[in-house]
């Protein structure tokens, strides 16, 4: 369990240092949604070009704590290239994972987000990401909030 806790936060560490996708709209994004987290002031906006039912490109501009920009650079790097489909059910597996909602399938370095579960007030940081990629997936444009 502490090599988990240790990897945990290392990916945090690394992923809020060098955000993966971060600051970067791809050119001829076509679907984006806008995500607020009024406990921490975490704001995000996810940028997705998608083609024929597939990610081909994804990028996020924003700001937010260690830990929404953690799970944000980790969900951009894990849906480039996946169908819609995929990307949902990455979405849901992640969200399970962190409020331990049922099965979490195959979620690969993402398992990694599980240390978010001992700080129950900092799930809504890890989820916010998710949340607003399912909606720029299903093309809403409500803001998306944690609250």
């Amino acid at each position: 369990m502490s090599d988990l806790r240790a990897l945990y936060e290392q990916m945090i560490l690394d992923h809020n240092r060098k955000p993966r996708n971060f600051q970067r709209k791809p050119e001829g994004a076509n679907r984006h949604a806008y995500g607020y987290n009024p406990l921490c002031g975490d704001e995000f906006t996810v940028n997705l070009t998608v083609e024929d039912g597939v990610i081909k490109d994804v990028g996020f501009e924003g700001a937010g704590c260690a830990i929404s920009t953690a799970s944000c650079s980790l969900m951009t790097e894990s849906i480039k290239g996946k169908t819609l489909k995929e990307a949902e059910a990455l979405f849901r597996g992640v969200h399970n994972l962190l409020t331990q909602e049922g099965e979490v399938g195959e979620l690969g370095k993402l398992k990694v987000l599980s240390g978010v579960r001992d700080y129950p007030s900092r799930v809504k940081c890890a989820t916010l990401a998710w949340h607003t990629l399912q909606a720029a997936l299903e093309n809403k444009q409500e803001t998306v909030c944690t609250e």
